[in-house]
């Protein structure tokens, strides 16, 4: 099960799902820049995102030191418990992680027209090579591959549900292919955890560190 090759193989069999999450992920940042049609729906989605900052900054009681480690806990395990949820939900037809990627690519691009649109701010490529590459190089991918694994059990659904409607009830190979996909999804949970929780702490640290 976590034999390296394996793993690799695994990889390129889900090539075309990983792909196709990407550009779900960066059309979803393109409309957040471009459409105001979703600026009240966008701005509550930071408004939430300003509240836990604020929660955390409380917790902390102004200890710079525990404030980064209270920031990396919430911060690996929002992303890991979301990451994980989506991929299994991704089972109700794909619907879950299809709107994961396009909301969270939303919210990006909103946040970054925002920067661009305030002359008080730092440049936006700044905001980007600072604020969201040295976490976001590892906790993009990560979550987007989950979100790819959640769309290929929406696509084992439908197929089980076919099976099911014209093939009288017979399975045929879809249900030892849902279960080989099960599997794999056991190395893909560890893999995600451990890149979350070091995007996490660079996240809590470093990423903090330049932009302040």
């Amino acid at each position: 099960m976590f034999k390296l090759s394996a793993i690799i193989q695994h990889f390129k069999d889900m090539r075309r799902y990983i792909a196709g999450s990407f550009i779900l992920f960066f059309a979803g940042i393109v409309v957040g820049g471009t459409n105001d049609n979703f600026q009240a729906f966008l701005g509550s989605q930071l408004e939430g995102l300003q509240q836990m900052a604020q929660m955390v900054d409380q917790a902390s009681g102004g200890d710079p030191n525990r404030e980064a480690l209270i920031l990396s806990v919430v911060i690996f395990l929002n992303n890991t418990i979301k990451s994980i949820l989506i991929m299994y939900m991704g089972a109700l037809f794909g619907v879950l992680p299809f709107l994961f990627l396009v909301i969270n690519g939303m919210v990006i691009g909103y946040l970054l027209k925002l920067i661009a649109e305030d002359p008080s701010a730092m440049p936006v490529l700044e905001v980007i090579v600072k604020g969201l590459l040295p976490h976001g190089i590892i906790e993009i991918p990560a979550i987007v591959i989950a979100c790819a694994y959640g769309l290929k059990f929406g696509g084992l659904s439908f197929r089980l549900c076919g099976s099911l409607l014209f093939s009288r009830g017979k399975l045929g190979g879809i249900g030892k292919e849902i279960e080989f996909f099960a599997i794999r999804t056991v190395p893909m949970i560890v893999i995600l955890t451990v890149s979350l929780l070091v995007a996490a702490l660079i996240e809590s640290t470093l990423t903090r560190a330049l932009l302040n």
